[in-house]
């Protein structure tokens, strides 16, 4: 699927490409003509204004100008010719200067142009445009010679075809990269559901099992009643565990699909987080673990305040399950610039940068063991989850004997 996907990103973005680079060879050449061919009508109409009073004036004379091939034409020519079409006066052209046929190839154009009739127009057979002139003096025809033209439009065409053909092989390559960066985010995400079924179901797998085992021993007419009380203390306990799994599974996706509007009130995240404290000093105290407080005073945030006491109510529960007998767990609070720092540090054994960072992964667990302990290794994916939909950041570090988790959240 990721594969298609990619081909279909290269795909659309070089159609893309290849149509907007064909549209601007387009109005490149369009321009272009146009531009020439106001540039020959312009020389044609100069010519038709000069006239017959100066073969040199205005067009360099023959001896100065290079003789086209046939017949040694110049940019334009001008012939006056009389009422039975024979050529009268030409300016701008060698008649028979080493062109055999030249005249006979200048009455046979002016021929042409006289039986097409109109005011202007172009010869095809003869690579001339024309303009006719009948005035008081007699008529007269402007010939501009075109093979410059074309040939100039030849020339363009083929540099740009070369330069749009290497633009479209380096954007092909470029379009390749493109996709699998593009791509990227959709394969991790691809991944990470892939990844979330497999946790999911192992995590329900081995309560399941065990319910069911339970549940056919209590049918089972060779236990007596303390073994059956004892299954069905099991199926309860699996069941419990099984519920808050789920529970924990639909507050994930309830916070992933986006920020709840409404509900933010301005609170006192100083005294959130002391009365936060309060219920894990006993818990503390009976693990034999010292808990450490330092909260700065009066910091205000804007916020859930249920959501935000979860969050700190996370980072406390996983302190104390992974703290060192004996150790310490310190929390503290306070303002750095325009924001509320809260830390949740533990003694313990230091977290491997590989862990570091994938603990806020869902059903991730640094210690595999603690998987039947209550823990599902959704809590830190939840805080994480919290903490975003409040404008904040939450990371983690270890070092130096301690493992610190830290929220920073605008402050008021």
């Amino acid at each position: 699927m990721l594969k298609r996907l990619r081909i279909k990103f290269v795909c659309i973005n070089m159609g893309i490409v290849l149509a907007m680079l064909a549209a601007i060879i387009a109005l490149i050449l369009g321009f272009t003509r146009h531009s020439l061919e106001r540039e020959t009508a312009e020389q044609m109409h100069t010519a038709l204004e000069l006239g017959l009073r100066d073969q040199r004036r205005g067009y360099g004379g023959p001896e100065n100008a290079p003789a086209a091939e046939r017949g040694g034409f110049l940019p334009c020519i001008v012939a006056e010719v009389g009422e039975d079409g024979e050529v009268r006066r030409v300016a701008g052209y060698r008649a028979g200067d080493g062109a055999e046929g030249a005249d006979a190839y200048l009455a046979g154009m002016v021929a042409a142009a006289l039986k097409d009739g109109g005011a202007e127009g172009v010869l095809p057979e003869y690579g001339v445009r024309f303009l006719l002139d009948r005035g008081a003096l007699g008529t007269r025809l402007v010939f501009a010679d075109l093979s410059a033209r074309e040939e100039t439009m030849r020339s363009l065409l083929r540099i740009c075809l070369l330069i749009g053909g290497a633009g479209l092989a380096a954007f092909f390559l470029i379009s390749v990269l493109l996709a699998r960066w593009a791509v990227r985010p959709v394969e991790a995400a691809w991944e990470q559901q892939r990844r979330f079924v497999s946790d999911a179901s192992h995590e329900l797998k081995t309560p399941l099992t065990v319910i069911m085992t339970n549940a056919e021993l209590l049918q089972s007419p060779d236990y007596d009643a303390p073994a059956r009380a004892r299954f069905g203390e099991n199926i309860l306990i699996m069941s419990r565990q099984m519920r808050g799994l789920v529970e924990s599974l639909l507050e994930l996706a309830r916070l992933e699909s986006g920020p709840v509007s409404g509900g933010e009130e301005e609170l006192d995240f100083s005294a959130l987080c002391a009365e936060t404290l309060l219920p894990f000093e006993p818990l503390c105290f009976e693990k034999g673990l010292a808990l450490r407080a330092g909260l700065g005073e009066g910091l205000r945030v804007r916020g859930r305040g249920g959501q935000l006491r979860q969050v700190l109510e996370i980072l406390l529960d996983n302190a104390q399950k992974y703290a060192s007998p004996g150790g310490e767990i310190a929390v503290s609070l306070g303002r750095s610039g325009g924001r509320c720092v809260l830390s949740v540090a533990n003694q313990g054994e230091p977290i491997a940068p590989e862990d570091l960072s994938r603990l806020f992964d869902r059903f991730y667990r640094v210690d595999r063991a603690r998987s039947r302990d209550g823990s599902y290794g959704l809590g830190l994916s939840i805080a994480r989850k919290i903490v975003e939909a409040h404008r904040g950041k939450i990371k983690a570090a270890s070092g130096e004997g301690y493992n610190t988790f830290t929220v920073t959240l605008p402050a008021i």
